[in-house]
């Protein structure tokens, strides 16, 4: 018998346990699918580089594939090898039109620019989506994408992996706690990026590989020539048509811990603080400061955030405060060597710490203000699943999916979709002058003083890949 679970039990459930940030559909199983009982069937959009490990680990946790699907038939061919019995194609629409009722789930591991245009067909087939971080490439798609879910009832999870770990859950409680009073600024900084940025498109054309469909790549974007190896297979991440730079690849890890602690939806305001601009309108800039402005939030302090990238970083006189093996790892980036990430957040009692890009870990400041400190008790659940934080995450969708798990998925795209609302509304800033406050609507989702903005909201769809 299938299993059920009502909104309005859903979310008993999630108060209940503390978790006040679930705020997603209902953990559901589709009705006239496969029970709780039986095996699940997955198909599988992008099976090259974290595709393939997306595509592995729901099988490891009990999921057939019987279809793949990735643009590069050379990618298709080594993935097939794992998956002999699942279906291959080069086109994820012709793939969800051959398999129509005989998958479950889908998991969609593709360019940022392809992430809405898979993950919300698929949930109107009423098929579980897990989709790889950023959720989207647009601050539109990310509204899109949390609504379907929300009107289709479908199980979700974005892949930003270190929801899972117990470690971001107990710095959440601590935050929540007050242990570090009230937080009016939250700093976070990243090695990003690793792919060029701040290049203009290349002149001529390239031969098209006979495995590549280039047509699916570009997919809602606009077409343009085939360059070798400049945007497939791993390039793409810095032309702004296909993906969101620095802060869509990493925010939704090194941010998720102070947004979910701190319900960091909703900026009034965004300043690319350093903003040497969009290159020739095709690339991000190599690096970037930005400043969001949050207003009081159910009795949370407002609250600035920072994002720092391209080996920008936050002030000395804040960096001077924290432990001295990582402080001098900064002083060693300032004057040329490795970049840094972290997180820190700064509250009127003390200060958080994560080093880790995923939050799993952290530290209180200052050290001997808190040696006697107790954690608050637990409010968040723990995945019981033991493991890395990539198969604890996927066992955590696959088993919502199921109907197995009752406290269902952290990052669904309730939570998910705001994350990323948030986090693009800066890819939104960097269109503007360095120094240029936007101010944003965001239940409008519109830029009010800067209106010309708004374009950048949303895209133009080629025909046949529209929402």
């Amino acid at each position: 018998m299938t299993k059920k679970t009502t909104r309005r039990n859903f979310v008993a459930q999630s108060v209940a346990l503390g978790t006040a940030f679930w705020i997603g559909g209902p953990r559901v199983v589709r009705a006239g699918s496969t029970s709780a009982l039986q095996t699940l069937s997955g198909a599988c959009v992008g099976v090259g580089g974290k595709g393939s490990s997306d595509a592995s680990h729901v099988a490891e946790h009990g999921v057939k594939l019987v279809g793949i699907c990735d643009v590069d038939g050379r990618t298709l061919a080594k993935k097939g090898r794992e998956f002999p019995d699942a279906a291959k194609f080069t086109d994820f629409r012709e793939m969800f039109d051959a398999l129509g009722d005989k998958f479950d789930l889908v998991t969609v591991s593709t360019p940022d620019h392809t992430h809405a245009v898979a993950a919300i067909r698929a949930m109107k087939m009423k098929k579980h989506v897990y989709c790889q971080k950023p959720l989207t490439w647009s601050i539109y798609e990310a509204r899109q994408m949390r609504e379907v879910a929300a009107e289709m009832g479908v199980v979700t999870q974005m892949g930003n992996q270190g929801t899972s770990e117990d470690g971001l859950r107990k710095a959440v409680e601590v935050i929540r706690s007050g242990a570090i009073g009230d937080v009016r600024e939250v700093h976070v900084w990243t090695n990003r990026p690793i792919w060029p940025q701040g290049i203009g498109r290349p002149k001529g054309t390239d031969p098209i590989p006979s495995e590549l469909n280039w047509d699916a790549w570009i997919g809602p974007a606009a077409m343009r020539p085939h360059k070798e190896g400049i945007y497939h297979p791993f390039k793409w991440r810095g032309w702004v048509d296909f993906g969101t730079g620095a802060l869509g690849d990493m925010a939704c890890h090194t941010t998720n811990l102070p947004v979910m602690a701190l319900n960091l939806w909703d900026p009034v305001a965004v300043t690319a603080v350093h903003n040497p601009g969009i290159f020739e309108n095709e690339t991000f800039p190599n690096a970037t400061t930005l400043k969001y402005e949050f207003p009081e939030r159910n009795g949370l302090a407002a609250c600035d955030f920072y994002w720092y990238d391209g080996g920008d970083l936050p002030p000395q006189s804040l960096t001077s405060q924290l432990p001295e093996a990582f402080r001098k790892k900064i002083d060693q980036q300032r004057n040329g060597g490795d970049r840094t990430s972290a997180a820190l957040l700064v509250g009127s009692q003390g200060m958080l710490l994560s080093e880790n890009d995923y939050g799993g870990a952290f530290v209180l400041l200052p050290e001997e203000r808190f040696t006697s400190f107790k954690p608050p008790e637990q409010s968040i659940p723990r995945i019981p699943f033991k493991g890395g934080i990539d198969e604890r995450q996927k066992w955590e969708f696959v088993q919502t999916c199921k109907g197995e798990y009752a406290p269902g998925t952290l990052s669904n795209f309730g939570y998910a979709g705001r994350l990323t609302e948030t986090i693009l509304t800066g890819n939104l800033a960097v269109r503007a002058a360095e120094g240029q406050r936007i101010e944003w609507d965001a239940e409008k989702l519109v830029c009010t003083n800067l209106p010309e903005l708004n374009q950048f909201v949303h895209r133009q769809y080629r025909d046949g890949w529209t929402l």
